[in-house]
């Protein structure tokens, strides 16, 4: 019994050891403790491949020849000419592009194709073509080509209206036309406006590289879906001289802008039918208004949506489907996603009173444009 017990005292002593070194390696590294079977140790915690993989061969490198005017001149694509009839040295641009559909559809940024005299397409698997401009929105920056190539891979697309704070996204595209490079961030913001890039704005921020070139690439989620269209960095802004502050195009915005140009050669867009006046404290003393901020109504489309509605002038918008108004221009950015036929909600105050009025938006007449 005696060598039993001297035994186990011989053993005990460095297993408890052991065991307490082992406890304590495992709080301070726990990374290396991690069992087999944790779902966070898959592959997809650590490596984007997969996305890639399934993304990449949808996106595109554009490749142009441009002339670039000054003192405001505009460029005539037809006579590859200026208004003051004078040619420009030619010089070569590149960006990027996404395949939307099987049968060649590629949106793109507008600013990629501007002034462009020549385009070619490059596929990531190495065949090129040279595409037809089907529609181009300047007011979304949003350009649409197609080519006739068979075997395309559209890319899949998910919702941006799903896209939160935080996510994990990457950017696919030809910065500085090195050929095909993917980067990786996270989405910083989004519904990003003000900074004069395009005249309907609605972005969501990166910080996700994204270079010369890279505008009109992809935008993608961590399963290799797209979210958006990149189109600038702060650099290329009136903000200042930044990095790590990108921009891209909602999809679907992206999307319903390549529609509308696909199927009507134009963006259509929803009409409500009214003048309004941005508040200021002037307008709120000879109103008598109850509110700080917001969008005075001053007179309604006899017949228009809003009219129909029953808005009235002296009515003070505040909010548009639940989104605060301070100003037209916010206005603006919230009508520009929406189609005749498509209901807005609009928070009103009227008096003292404050209402919620649904509006039908139209299509607007020649002489209401």
């Amino acid at each position: 019994m005696s060598r039993l017990i001297s035994l186990y005292r011989f053993v005990a002593g460095p297993i408890l050891a052991g065991l307490a070194m082992a406890g304590l390696l495992s709080l301070l590294y726990p990374q290396y403790f991690k069992s087999t079977n944790d779902s966070s140790a898959s592959p997809q915690a650590w490596t984007y491949a997969d996305a890639v993989a399934k993304a990449a061969p949808s996106v595109v490198n554009i490749y142009t020849l441009r002339s670039t005017p000054t003192n405001n001149e505009r460029y005539n694509p037809v006579t590859g000419r200026f208004d003051n009839g004078k040619q420009r040295r030619i010089t070569p641009s590149t960006g990027s592009g996404v395949i939307v559909s099987k049968d060649g559809y590629i949106v793109t940024a507008a600013h990629v194709i501007e002034w462009a005299h020549k385009i070619r397409v490059a596929l990531q698997d190495g065949r090129e073509a040279i595409p037809q401009i089907v529609g181009v929105s300047e007011d979304d920056d949003v350009a649409v080509l197609k080519i006739d190539l068979q075997h395309l891979q559209a890319i899949e697309i998910a919702s941006s209206d799903e896209t939160r704070i935080g996510d994990i996204v990457l950017a696919i595209g030809n910065p500085f036309g090195v050929g095909q490079t993917v980067t990786q961030g996270i989405v910083s913001a989004t519904r990003r406006k003000g900074l004069n890039i395009a005249r309907f704005e609605n972005f969501i921020q990166t910080d996700a590289a994204i270079n010369p070139g890279n505008s009109g690439g992809a935008l993608v989620d961590a399963k290799g879906r797209l979210l958006g269209i990149n189109i600038s960095d702060l650099r290329h802004t009136t903000l200042g001289d930044a990095s790590g502050i990108g921009f891209a195009i909602p999809v679907d915005r992206a999307v319903k802008t390549v529609t509308d140009l696909v199927e009507h050669g134009k963006v259509v867009r929803g009409w409500i039918g009214v003048g309004a006046l941005n508040i200021t404290p002037k307008i709120i003393n000879d109103y008598g208004l109850q509110v700080e901020n917001g969008v005075l109504i001053t007179d309604t489309y006899q017949g228009g949506p809003a009219d129909i509605a029953g808005l009235i002038p002296g009515d003070v918008v505040v909010s548009f489907n639940e989104h605060s108004i301070d100003s037209i221009a916010d206005a603006i950015q919230e009508f520009a996603d929406l189609r005749p036929g498509d209901t807005a909600s609009l928070g009103i105050v009227r008096g003292k009173q404050t209402k919620l009025i649904n509006v039908t938006l139209g299509r607007a007449p020649e002489k209401a444009k």
